[in-house]
């Protein structure tokens, strides 16, 4: 199935990129963590646009037919849009300096994008 995880990758960063989401991270898990095969770490520089973007990679998860799990909508300050195999951390700036969650995972190996 690392083919139809990696398709999603792509979906979820192309959603990243079409909503102008800052500093876009995708991480490889797998070998290191059960959690998921991706983490895909970005963030928005307000509350509309962090929301914008999880909602941008909810639409396109669902569309590859993915079934989507959401939390933090309400404040738009760590969106976590879980996909299962790919896990999106949409982050506010000041959340993402505070947790910076490629420190906590900094054995996983960044994703080259094109």
């Amino acid at each position: 199935m690392a083919g139809n995880s990696e398709q999603l990758l792509k979906a979820v960063l192309d959603a990243a990129e079409e909503k102008k989401a800052n500093d876009v991270v995708a991480l490889n898990l797998q070998g290191i963590s059960l959690i998921a095969d991706y983490f895909v770490i970005c963030h928005g520089n307000s509350d509309t646009q962090v929301l914008s973007i999880a909602t941008e990679i909810r639409k396109r998860a669902e569309i590859s037919g993915k079934r989507v799990r959401l939390e933090g909508m309400d404040t738009a300050r760590w969106v976590l849009v879980d996909m299962g195999d790919v896990v999106a951390h949409v982050f506010h700036r000041d959340e993402r300096e505070y947790y910076h969650l490629e420190r906590l995972w900094s054995d996983a190996k960044a994703v080259e994008t094109v």
